[in-house]
């Protein structure tokens, strides 16, 4: 009796609100630990590159041409800049329309839309030197471009093509319903539906895409061995060979002598893509504000 009794009290006293409280604050405590933890990696990395670069940025490391005594970084950033857009100017669209097939034409479960998904999903996953000795065997060797901004640029839109298709996929199929079907209430057609309510709705989910794509270009180094080469200098077209900023700070660091100027090459990487982002994010806003 006295062991009933002290059970049916334990029963009374028990309150499964409190066990949830203390489930959620120690779930609250790791998701606020986890976050913190990221920003104070991203902090520290992004510190340690100014400490380290910033007292080594001079003016001759953006004379219009490289030497060893100034080991120039200007005609690698203005590489940066030329395969950037011309991969960009092939993704884009690509990826774009192949989204727009994806979301507003083909039919839903088909699968040909499951096969094409698990084919982008594959090809996101695929390591970077794996795309570099399929740009050098196509670009470099079958089509006869040599090692040349133009094969590296082909290379990088097939590696950034998966990327953009899918988050822009992502975005259209975000846009309510709603706006397609006042669209077409108002007599508009199909094509005209998508490129006047629906694109301009899902600008800002395109371009988080293109921001992620920009990055990976940015920052490619071994597609880019195979493909573009390691030249160190401006070329007249292209294609010729061309180094980019992420390859000309590995070279640097990789010789030893010119590690300063290495970390000095990271910075200007560093404030380039802070910049493209700030930029991204603002087109977004605008975009995104007169959509709404």
């Amino acid at each position: 009796m006295i062991v009933e009794a002290y059970k049916q009290e334990n029963k009374k006293n028990t309150n499964p609100f409190a066990d949830q409280r203390f489930t959620s604050r120690i779930l609250s405590i790791l998701v606020r630990a986890a976050a913190f933890f990221t920003v104070f990696i991203l902090v520290f990395i992004i510190l340690y590159i100014l400490v380290r670069g910033v007292p080594h940025l001079k003016w001759s490391l953006f004379a219009w041409e490289y030497n060893t005594e100034n080991v120039s970084l200007m005609p690698a950033l203005i590489n940066t800049i030329t395969i950037t857009l011309i991969s960009l100017l092939i993704s884009i669209p690509m990826g774009v329309c192949s989204a727009i097939y994806l979301a507003e034409y083909a039919k839903k479960g088909s699968r040909l839309v499951k096969l094409v998904r698990l084919t982008t999903e594959t090809l996101s996953g695929i390591p970077s030197i794996i795309y570099g000795l399929f740009g050098f065997l196509l670009f470099v060797s079958q089509l006869k471009m040599g090692y040349s901004i133009i094969g590296g640029a082909c290379t990088l839109s097939i590696m950034v093509l998966p990327t953009i298709m899918r988050t822009t996929e992502e975005a259209l199929m975000s846009v309510p319903d709603q706006f397609r079907e006042g669209s077409f209430g108002l007599g508009a057609g199909k094509l005209r539906t998508i490129f006047s309510i629906v694109l301009p709705s899902a600008i800002p989910g395109i371009t988080s895409g293109v921001i992620l794509a920009i990055g990976r270009i940015v920052g490619e180094t071994a597609a880019l061995i195979y493909t573009a080469g390691t030249v160190a200098g401006i070329p007249e077209t292209v294609m010729e060979s061309g180094r980019t900023l992420a390859i000309h700070m590995y070279v640097l660091s990789n010789e030893g002598l010119y590690t300063n100027e290495a970390y000095a090459t990271a910075v200007v990487l560093l404030v380039i893509v802070t910049f493209i982002n700030a930029l991204s994010a603002y087109i977004a806003k605008r975009f995104g504000g007169k959509c709404e």
